[in-house]
């Protein structure tokens, strides 16, 4: 296998120079151009040719997620690694949105940068463990604030008076029973029956209730 292509691209020209330093000691990598902008990037890409690209998420004029973008519909056989000092699970997931291939902090260690560039050049994912984590932090977290329509019940789409129906249903208490109670006619019950049923969804009074008691009403 001949030497992996990779072209660095961070508008800090330091971190550039240590990446340089610390990859070209590798027999079986070359840095073929390091730019400083995404806009010299993909004027750059289609005479070097890289395998990997190396790439930071904040840079002025065009950020890196924009950047990858158009590097994707560019040449959609290269391989794009994050290289940044954002590890929050909004920045991860956009990126991945943006096509690219792998994740890795700034204060990686060399085994781990090498490991990544090898992963993504053979054309699979590389997220290292901390960046893992986040991820399914973010997964675990979405899941819990988000629920079917039918068991997302807010409480505030109910007047005062359907929750006091509602409460009452839960009871047991047919609407004859809640009418005595609140001083009110059965069809005006059996009116807020249905009004409850239409406003949060459901198809009956028991899938109503169910809902009302998880929602402790």
């Amino acid at each position: 296998m001949g030497k992996i292509r990779i072209l660095l691209v961070d508008d800090h020209a330091v971190v550039r120079k240590g990446l340089i330093s610390l990859l070209e000691d590798e027999d079986h990598l070359e840095v073929v151009g390091d730019v400083g902008s995404g806009k010299e990037a993909l004027e750059l890409v289609p005479k070097l040719k890289p395998g990997v690209i190396l790439l930071d998420l904040n840079m002025p004029e065009m950020s890196g997620m924009e950047t990858a973008k158009h590097l994707k519909k560019l040449a959609p056989s290269i391989k794009i690694l994050v290289f940044s000092m954002h590890n929050d699970a909004d920045y991860v997931l956009k990126s991945i949105e943006n096509g690219i291939d792998g994740y890795l902090l700034k204060d990686s260690e060399k085994d781990e940068i090498l490991l990544g560039i090898k992963t993504v050049f053979e054309g699979n994912k590389y997220f290292p463990p901390s960046i893992s984590a986040t991820l399914v932090g973010a997964i675990q977290t979405k899941g819990k604030s988000v629920s079917s329509p039918k068991n997302n019940l807010k409480t505030d789409v109910l007047s005062k008076k359907e929750k006091q129906i509602l409460k009452l249903i839960s009871e047991g208490k047919n609407s004859k029973e809640i009418a005595d109670l609140l001083d009110l006619s059965i069809r005006t019950v059996s009116n807020h029956r249905a009004n409850m049923l239409k406003k949060t969804n459901l198809n009956n009074t028991a899938e109503l209730v169910r809902i009302a008691s998880k929602e402790g009403i």
